[in-house]
């Protein structure tokens, strides 16, 4: 799924990096603007869910509470009595004390994964990560020019993997693309194992809150904290937050947690990227933590989510099982659907699907190879289950075609 970079001759060419990238993500968030398109693509959030009115009021509180201070340019860490409350959120929960040092606040979870790897990662060094990986953290780091190492969740994996690398990378509560819910003991055991490498474990969490069978049961960060209660945090685990799926992507407020000397470098190399981040959209996410709106959000929209789920696995068993299989995930918002026979490639089936204008992203962009290209990651939180339906329809009819042409 690479993107061809053209210029006029004559003008210089456009850095090596971007001969490698994609521009899946452009293309699923456009296509979701368009009223004829059904787009299973981008992890999206339910608009017609968003809580309007509470930010309306949340915004003319902060403005009444903090006047010019939520207008001026701020602290390059981030508006300092959110950082405050994300300290105390999570000291509550990883069950240790945290406190505004090991607190940076970014624009959205993803511009924590840019920063670590500006402040981490060196042309050629090694990184970890879980197999198939997020999109975005590939597109964060692609012009740092990593290696890549795919990381082995299972309790009983070896150690030796990891001696070396700058960092591993996890989404182990329902993780994207694949909405799989990583196991305890393995968790555990992939702490145990960072532990003895020495090296940084990212705990990548946007979707904790989307749980639709069960608790997701503790983190990473939290596991370490019961190793390690006491004291000022100085562990190896970079716990990455955001109020994206909990409330609106629109905030774009999200945060790092981490030992106060990688919140330190993290933060040298935010100035450097914007700056400060939105003091007034800081000031308004925390009026509406204080005020319990996310606690009221997240159970309604958990509800509409689980029978969203439901409705797009339901279809799927009626019009793709006999092309793919999956399992239903307990929480987040993906299905991640491989093809039964590894011959299917879904970079190609997306140009069908595109003609019959749904959407969904090719597996191959989830690789840093690129090479997987029997699976797909369809979503199931943005839209209605009638109009999952219909896309799954629309995938069935063009799936038919791409067989008829490929079979």
């Amino acid at each position: 799924m690479s993107s061809a970079q053209k210029l006029p001759a004559g003008r210089p060419a456009f850095a090596r990096w971007m001969s490698v990238s994609n521009d899946i993500t452009q293309q699923f968030l456009a296509i979701g603007g368009r009223p004829d398109f059904i787009s299973m693509a981008g992890g999206l959030p339910a608009a017609e869910f968003y809580p309007a009115q509470a930010i309306a009021a949340a915004a003319q509180k902060a403005l009444s509470r903090w006047g010019g201070v939520a207008l001026e340019y701020g602290p390059v860490e981030g508006f300092p009595a959110l950082r405050q409350a994300i300290a105390e959120r999570m000291t509550r929960q990883a069950g240790r004390r945290f406190g505004p040092e090991n607190v940076l606040l970014t624009v959205g979870a993803m511009q924590a994964l840019d920063l670590i790897g500006k402040v981490l990662i060196d042309p050629g060094d090694p990184i970890a990560v879980q197999f198939p990986t997020y999109v975005g953290a590939l597109d964060a780091w692609r012009m740092r020019a990593p290696s890549y190492r795919l990381l082995d969740w299972s309790a009983e994996a070896d150690v030796e993997p990891l001696l070396g690398v700058k960092f591993v990378y996890t989404v182990p509560n329902y993780s994207n693309p694949t909405g799989a819910l990583v196991p305890r003991a393995a968790r555990q055991a992939l702490l145990e194992r960072v532990l003895r490498a020495g090296t940084w474990l990212i705990e990548d969490d946007p979707y904790l809150p989307l749980q639709y069978d069960g608790d997701a049961g503790p983190g990473i960060l939290e596991l370490h904290g019961r190793m390690a209660p006491d004291g000022p945090y100085d562990g190896p685990v970079i716990y990455l937050g955001t109020l994206s799926k909990s409330l609106v992507p629109g905030l774009r407020v999200g945060w790092v947690v981490a030992q106060p000397e990688m919140i330190q470098a993290l933060t040298i190399a935010k100035q450097s990227s914007d700056l400060a981040g939105s003091m007034l959209t800081q000031a308004i996410a925390l009026e509406l933590l204080e005020a319990g709106r996310e606690q009221e959000h997240v159970p309604a929209i958990v509800q509409h989510y689980r029978e969203r789920r439901d409705a797009l696995c339901a279809a799927a068993r009626a019009d793709l099982a006999e092309w793919f299989e999956w399992e239903t995930p307990p929480g987040g918002m993906f299905v991640w659907m491989r093809g039964r026979d590894p011959a299917i490639d879904t970079d190609a089936l997306y140009q069908f699907a595109l003609k019959e204008k749904v959407a969904f992203v090719p597996g191959s962009v989830f690789d840093p190879s690129g090479k997987l290209t029997s699976a797909m990651r369809v979503n199931f939180s943005r839209n209605a289950p009638a109009v999952l339906r219909e896309g799954v329809a629309r995938l069935a009819a063009a799936t038919k075609q791409y067989l008829g042409k490929n079979g």
